[in-house]
């Protein structure tokens, strides 16, 4: 895009990214409720992490093929990036409504596959959009708006979680009538943001040179040859990231996938077997996860000003630094509104954790290359999950004692870990 991008005003830079929220909305949703439908469900505390191997696997293929086909498309009606806006939320409202309707642990692991290809078709265009429609003065507040759209997202999808049991009574099923609300509720959500986001947002057209580049017959493995090429040609300052996304990522799925069990024995007492007990600490870890999400679009903003005077790096380092110390302190916690103290930390580095580290490679990547370059970002993200999935069960029983509190503590250190490399990251660019 050879003309200069047009500044666009707040509420401009809003609208486009409303669509994230009902993104977001879904993955709170399999952050918070996925284990415990599980745990409904009859899984056994070392089958969890592999059970949640859909959302890294989908990821990791989905993704950067999607970022290299949306490199390669314009639509003279949707845009570049929209069509797959609209596909991936499409899918997730679909998924949604069924979710729910899992009449076994494996209906809802199939069930589970589908909506993180939803969610990934949908999500990885929209980090590109923001390069491609913003200059370098306003990707920062683009991204952290993303960051914003995800706290609020999260929020309500884990307060549906605490306000929903009070409300729906009983057992639809297998599953408490709860999580029918919960995930219809969602269903519509992702597919209203997007419409909302898609009508509100017309994106920069291809100079005459790109569009002819466009319709331009292709090999259909192109987007595969993409991927690896750019691979090869990847800046440093990913390689390095990379290494600081390993432990973060491994860091989050542990947390997620134990947060309710870690409430439940450390304030409660209390097994998925004691189904009562059980589903009280999962409702208040909806809770708890609500809180955080608030913190991070509380303070999504003004992440901005700090990374422009202090620096990306050492933003992000610090706020995984305070998100560490809040996973050291939550699994020792007996009083269930302390909670909330300990987990404000973790939402401090999640508002970091969803918008800074792009703020760090954006400027060293060819804007011809914006969506393969984010979609491998996000391989960066879960190629650490598929580990975790495949190795944590066994390190849970054998080194954690099975216990999801030791789980959390263990997410701690590794988040300490990720800070001290975030500190090695060296870009070539600095934002403005």
């Amino acid at each position: 895009m050879l003309l200069k991008k047009p500044k666009l005003s707040f509420w401009q830079i809003f609208n486009m990214n409303v669509g994230f929220f009902g993104i977001q909305y879904s993955f709170g949703l399999q952050q918070s409720a996925v284990t415990p439908i599980y745990d409904f469900l009859g899984a056994s505390p070392d089958q969890i992490p592999i059970l949640h191997l859909a959302g890294p696997v989908t990821g990791l293929l989905v993704q950067p093929i999607i970022g290299a086909l949306s490199d390669k498309t314009w639509s003279p009606k949707l845009g570049r990036r929209k069509p797959y806006f609209l596909i991936g939320a499409l899918l997730c409202s679909i998924t949604l409504l069924a979710f729910p309707y899992s009449s076994s642990l494996w209906m809802a692991a199939g069930l589970l596959w589908i909506l993180d290809v939803g969610n990934n078709t949908a999500m990885e265009p929209y980090r590109a959009l923001i390069a491609d429609k913003l200059d370098k003065t306003q990707q920062p507040l683009g991204f952290q708006m993303q960051s914003f759209f995800t706290g609020l997202g999260q929020v309500l999808a884990n307060l549906s979680l605490f306000i929903f049991p009070l409300i729906f009574i009983g057992s639809t099923g297998s599953l408490p009538t709860w999580v029918y609300a919960s995930f219809f509720l969602g269903a519509f959500c992702s597919i209203a943001s997007i419409l909302w986001s898609i009508r509100k947002t017309n994106e920069i057209p291809p100079s005459k040179e790109e569009l002819i580049k466009l319709k331009e017959k292709r090999n259909i493995l192109e987007p595969l040859i993409e991927i690896f090429s750019a691979i090869k040609d990847m800046p440093k300052v990913m390689w390095q990231l990379a290494l600081v996304y390993l432990f973060q990522w491994y860091a989050l799925f542990c947390y997620w996938q134990n947060s309710s069990k870690s409430v439940a024995l450390s304030v409660w007492k209390a097994t998925p077997e004691n189904t009562q007990a059980y589903s009280e600490a999962v409702s208040w870890t909806g809770l708890v996860n609500g809180w955080y999400n608030v913190v991070t679009f509380l303070v999504a903003f003004a992440l901005v000003g700090f990374a422009k005077k202090f620096s990306p790096k050492k933003v992000h380092a610090f706020c995984l630094l305070i998100a560490a110390i809040g996973f050291l302190v939550f699994p020792h916690i007996e009083n269930k509104n302390l909670l909330f103290f300990a987990i404000t930390g973790f939402g401090i580095g999640w508002a970091s954790m969803m918008g800074i580290p792009y703020l760090m490679v954006v400027a060293d990547i060819p804007k011809e290359r914006y969506g393969v370059y984010m979609g491998i970002i996000n391989m960066m993200i879960v190629i650490p999950m598929i580990i975790q999935t495949i190795t944590f069960g066994y390190v849970l029983k054998n080194f954690l004692n099975n216990d999801p509190r030791n789980a959390i503590s263990f997410a701690g250190v590794l988040l300490i870990i990720s800070a001290i490399f975030t500190l090695f990251i060296k870009s070539k660019k600095t934002i403005q």
